[in-house]
């Protein structure tokens, strides 16, 4: 697992942790548990990150479990579609979602009108990976470092641009620098964060945000420029681009993550069947190797952590939320 790309929280104690996981998974048996095809969804389009990061969950576990696992594309309506679709299932371990940062923690303080009841009552069963994101911008703009970003757009108000997805990590990593630097760059809204990238490309828009798996090869290419990584440490493979607190801008969540949860009142010996066997695919080099691949480092751990870390990233979205003003349609 790679230091850079995680941000473990804080250590609950043994009796503070089992407390604050019980309340999501009701004890039974899973002596036959599974006997059937088990269906994981995925809140997103065939052929994104997230679907691709589902595929390779699923094919690590179905030959573990002994049942196909079959991954369902469920996008739309800022993933609540997927949301209560898991929600509203049985309790049995065979439906389960990819969850990730903006369906668990951040959609509750974006869309604060509506319920998301079912959200705080999906049963946490295994963190997968985790990634940080990269502030780019255009080749083309004269800027070096983000100190003369914040100075050319001060120079230049209202004439920069910064592309994402509403509501997601990049766009929040965007509103949020903006906020802290007090600079007047306007924000243009994408369908999906990957259609932001021709224009950035372009020029069209001259700022971005994502992962580096997917900024990476546009930065190889000379297409983009990285100024600044979400990350407490810096990136190996970017050694002179600062993270986040290095040039001065605290309290923005270092990373980004992806894991499974189940619906309300599944079994605890079926949430705990399928963490052991979340965390061996996970811990697998073939599946360390595929996630490096993708941008991800691998995280393994109990279901209680995994608990610990929504719960306390939903405060610091939060917090980002109010500071930026964003809303969510």
């Amino acid at each position: 697992m790679a230091d850079h790309a995680i941000a473990r929280t804080p250590r609950l104690t043994a009796a503070a942790a089992l407390l604050a996981w019980s309340a999501w998974a009701a004890p039974a048996s899973a002596q036959s548990y599974p006997d059937r095809p088990i269906k994981l969804v995925a809140a997103s389009a065939a052929g994104s990150t997230p679907d691709v990061l589902a595929r390779v969950i699923a094919d690590g576990l179905s030959p573990r479990l002994g049942q196909p696992v079959v991954v369902d594309n469920r996008p739309g309506a800022g993933q609540s579609i997927a949301i209560k679709i898991v929600g509203g299932a049985e309790p049995d371990g065979y439906t389960l979602l990819l969850g990730n940062t903006g369906s668990l923690a951040i959609n509750p303080a974006l869309y604060p009108r509506l319920d998301f009841s079912v959200n705080r009552a999906l049963v946490p069963v295994a963190l997968v990976a985790t990634t940080p994101n990269l502030l780019v911008i255009n080749q083309a703009l004269p800027a070096k470092t983000a100190g003369e970003l914040v100075a050319y757009a001060k120079a230049h108000p209202g004439k920069l641009s910064f592309g994402a997805s509403l509501g997601t990590p990049p766009h929040l990593l965007g509103e949020y620098f903006r906020a802290r630097t007090m600079t007047d760059i306007v924000y243009v809204p994408y369908k999906g964060g990957s259609q932001a990238v021709p224009d950035l490309l372009s020029g069209r828009v001259q700022i971005g945000a994502d992962a580096p798996a997917l900024m990476m090869p546009h930065i190889r290419a000379g297409k983009v420029r990285p100024l600044v990584v979400t990350s407490v440490s810096r990136l190996p493979e970017l050694p002179d681009v600062p993270t986040l607190s290095e040039v001065g801008i605290d309290g923005y969540p270092p990373q980004t993550w992806m894991g499974v949860v189940a619906p309300p009142g599944t079994p605890a010996a079926i949430v705990s069947q399928l963490n052991a066997m979340i965390n061996d695919v996970v811990r697998s080099e073939d599946m360390q190797a595929r996630l490096a691949r993708l941008g991800f480092a691998a995280y393994s751990g109990l279901p209680q952590e995994f608990s610990a870390l929504i719960a306390e990233d939903a405060t610091k979205w939060a917090a980002v939320v109010k500071l930026t003003g964003v809303q969510g349609d």
